[in-house]
């Protein structure tokens, strides 16, 4: 069974990898951070004040030295005081880097240092010695001793801090690279996660949209694909089995209509002549009421014969039973040969028809029959939507193209005009403009049966209109052919 993914799916796993990727990264952060301070709280709390006592106690033992000798020389009572005052501060700075040394495992050179001190003044602090009348003295090598001993822990100690800020350069690198490869991580997994729905949305959308245009425009399409197995895919699938099912159901009807229009001509054809046999007065005399309710009869029977030889055109031109036979043919003789046929229905209304062909192709490729017919349409329909007094123009003119010239032809009128909202429905079967379905007859093949024609030509039709304005309908149709 194939495990599908919805949007909502493929949403909630790409919004938890961004979410681990980026709170990943701060706590990497946060423990650099943490472990940066614990090395920067060491170099201020403890090696900074070990360096600062150090130096401290060196200065004190020089301080003692100098007032012993002075003190020795000139017996005066001050410098023994200054003496006292400088070994206090060499315990003080003993004391406090004993204490700050105190976690540290393992002998050390301060422990040793206090252990001499120890042994040279006794445990604990020395404040019985300073009340004593002889001081207690130290021997110059002793002190020079415990300032060698003093400058090397010192040293040790600053080697110590050079150690930890190098560590702490170090790992501050470390936390700014682990920051940037997060936060570019996090930016290419939403850049990923950005393209990957936006293409995964809009191919489908794509491919729905594709179909919609096609089943608006011909009515029929082709499959669409499935690119995903998500909702998507769900509608596209569910497109899918609409397209068969309409497609399917033209299909019927159009075998339907088919059948039912060859089924009804030839009974059709019997009454239209048996009336004309009438009409003819060939089975015997008529008077004047008859004759005119049989002309009338005879009228719409012609009527219903055009409608089915369209049903039955269609049909063919659907199935692609039709071919078509260009052959040269004058250009101004398939114009003028359409306008004659139609000028007693625009003198009816009192509509002029004005040409305007061109004059630098005289002659070009078609199937006069079936091309002629779309003209007639065309114009006829001009014919009939527009009103009384105004003019339809046919125009031919030659199309600018760099690869192989081509005719546009164009019918223009001055009638009602076509809603927006309609010219994509127009070329459709059986579809009427909204506006004029009460009030013209037709069933909506005229334009349909020309599209199929004028295609299959090579052309292409087309619709410009405003409503209020009239309408042109034209197309296209290429100059050269074959004999």
């Amino acid at each position: 069974m194939k495990i599908k993914f919805g949007i909502l799916v493929k949403l909630f796993t790409w919004y938890l990898l961004a979410c681990l990727i980026f709170y990943a990264t701060i706590l990497l952060l946060f423990a650099n951070i943490k472990s940066l301070g614990g090395i920067t709280e060491n170099i201020v709390n403890r090696n900074y004040l070990i360096s600062t006592s150090s130096k401290m106690m060196i200065d004190a033992l020089w301080s003692m030295a100098e007032n012993q000798k002075k003190f020795e020389l000139m017996q005066e009572e001050g410098y023994r005081k200054y003496f006292e005052d400088g070994l206090k501060q060499y315990e003080t700075g003993l004391f406090n880097i004993l204490w700050l040394s105190a976690s540290n495992s393992g002998d050390n050179p301060w422990d040793v240092l206090y252990r001499e001190f120890e042994a040279q003044f006794g445990s604990g602090k020395t404040e019985s010695a300073y009340v004593h009348s002889s001081p207690p003295w130290l021997k110059d090598e002793v002190i020079s001793q415990w300032a060698d001993q003093i400058q090397k822990a010192r040293a040790a100690n600053e080697q110590q801090i050079e150690e930890m800020v190098r560590s702490l350069n170090v790992r501050g690198r470390r936390a700014d690279e682990y920051g940037i490869v997060g936060v570019l991580a996090s930016l290419v997994i939403g850049l990923l996660g950005i393209i990957g729905f936006s293409f995964g949305m809009i191919r489908p959308l794509r491919e729905l949209r594709r179909g919609i245009k096609s089943l608006s425009s011909s009515g029929l399409t082709a499959p669409i694909r499935i690119h995903s197995n998500d909702e998507f895919g769900d509608l596209a699938g569910a497109f899918n089995d609409m397209a068969a099912r309409l497609t399917q159901e033209e299909r019927m009807r159009s075998d339907f209509i088919s059948m039912l229009s060859h089924e009804i001509r030839t009974p059709l054809t019997s009454i239209r002549e048996s009336v004309n046999l009438i009409c003819e007065e060939v089975m015997g005399g008529i008077n004047e009421r008859q004759r005119r309710f049989l002309l009338i009869a005879s009228r719409e029977l012609e009527r219903i014969t055009i409608l089915l030889n369209h049903l039955m055109q269609i049909s063919r031109l659907e199935a692609g039973v039709v071919e078509i036979h260009p052959r040269r043919i004058a250009l101004s003789q398939f114009v003028e040969g359409a306008l004659s046929r139609l000028a007693p229905a625009a003198e009816a209304k009192d509509i002029s028809i004005r040409s305007d062909t061109t004059r630098e192709i005289s002659e070009f490729f078609c199937d006069p029959e079936n091309l002629q017919q779309v003209l007639l349409n065309l114009i006829g329909n001009a014919i009939k939507f527009s009103p009384g007094g105004s003019e339809v123009l046919v125009s031919v003119r030659q199309g600018e193209s760099a690869k192989a010239p081509f005719l546009v032809f164009a019918v223009t009128d001055k009638g009602p005009g076509i809603p927006d909202s309609e010219q994509t429905l127009v070329f459709n079967k059986y579809y009427r403009a909204s506006g004029v379905r009460e009030e013209v007859d037709g069933v909506g093949l005229g334009l349909s049966i020309s599209k199929y024609i004028v295609e299959a030509h090579g052309g292409e039709i087309r619709l410009l209109s405003k409503p209020g304005e009239g309408s042109t309908f034209s197309f296209t149709l290429p100059v050269h052919g074959e004999d």
